[in-house]
């Protein structure tokens, strides 16, 4: 085993700080469904639009990850935004995160993307 990985493995100081700042920016489709209906939270769909229409998160806008940096002037700096992609796997949603944070927006990463939402969890989806 890797030296320096023996060492974080056994230093809970570093796991602590590690799963405190996982924690603050991701979230699991529980918890979104809890927030969701708050006034200052968004929920942000960063896949292709054709795939939003065909199911999507209640209450989320399609902006596709590829026209996002076109369409920053539909969004607040004033609330947070909850981005979600396809799947576990896919990292959209991550990239979407990075670029809205370098630009100054609240956001978090919605954990397993609409997959998890809709066939793990089976919660709501809505169709355009």
């Amino acid at each position: 085993m890797d030296e320096q990985l023996k060492k974080y493995r056994y230093d809970s100081d570093k796991a602590e700080k590690f799963f405190t700042k996982i924690m603050a920016y991701t979230l699991g489709p529980v918890e979104l469904k809890e927030i969701m209906e708050e006034d200052n939270v968004k929920i942000l769909d960063v896949r292709d639009y054709q795939d939003f229409s065909e199911g999507h998160i209640p209450t989320a806008i399609s902006m596709p990850r590829a026209k996002m940096d076109e369409r920053l002037d539909e969004l607040s700096k004033e609330c947070l935004y909850i981005v979600y992609c396809y799947n576990q796997q896919c990292h959209l949603a991550m990239c979407a995160c990075r670029f809205l944070a370098s630009k100054g927006y609240h956001c978090m990463h919605l954990d397993g993307g609409y997959r998890t939402w809709s066939k793990d969890f089976q919660f709501v989806t809505t169709k355009e």
